[in-house]
């Protein structure tokens, strides 16, 4: 994973980049559609301190899309009421499926630990849940940029 070149001021450490990942509910996911056009759309996510993973609807534009060219770009990202509360990441990745499609619930070492933090995050914990309709999508970060514009604040 390569990092960013500018922007270092308010580029997060590493720490600051896991913690804003493992908290932040939602990303916007682009990929490569067909004819090169991109297509977004926004989902629920997980990372684990490597790879962002995602529990995608096989039957959907962006599986198809993926499927076909792995390439895509995610971002997520936190508004504030003004331009220093703004801060995000994002990541240029290669998504690859993990695991049945779509998930039935077949034992796979490799997803226990996705789908313990994706039932830890967004259902308070217990079993993941299969709906025998998604799939997972593990993303390899090929570069990541961030930006925090609190760090701009001046200091006193």
């Amino acid at each position: 994973m390569t990092g960013q070149r500018r922007g270092t001021a308010i580029a997060m450490t590493d720490d600051e980049r896991d913690t804003f990942l493992r908290t932040q509910p939602v990303c916007r996911v682009a990929t490569v559609g067909p004819g090169g056009h991109p297509h977004a759309s926004a989902l629920w996510f997980v990372w684990d301190g490597t790879a962002l993973w995602l529990n995608s609807l096989v039957r959907s534009q962006r599986w198809t899309d993926l499927v076909r060219d792995p390439r895509l770009s995610v971002i997520v990202d936190e508004g504030g009421a003004d331009f220093l509360g703004l801060r995000g990441v994002e990541l240029r990745c290669s998504a690859e499926v993990v695991g049945e499609a779509p998930r039935k619930g077949e034992p796979l070492d490799e997803l226990r630990g996705p789908e313990r933090l994706f039932a830890d995050k967004y259902a308070g914990g217990g079993d993941f849940r299969y709906d025998g309709r998604h799939g997972w999508l593990r993303l390899s970060v090929e570069k990541v940029a961030s930006w925090d514009f609190a760090k701009l604040r001046p200091t006193r």
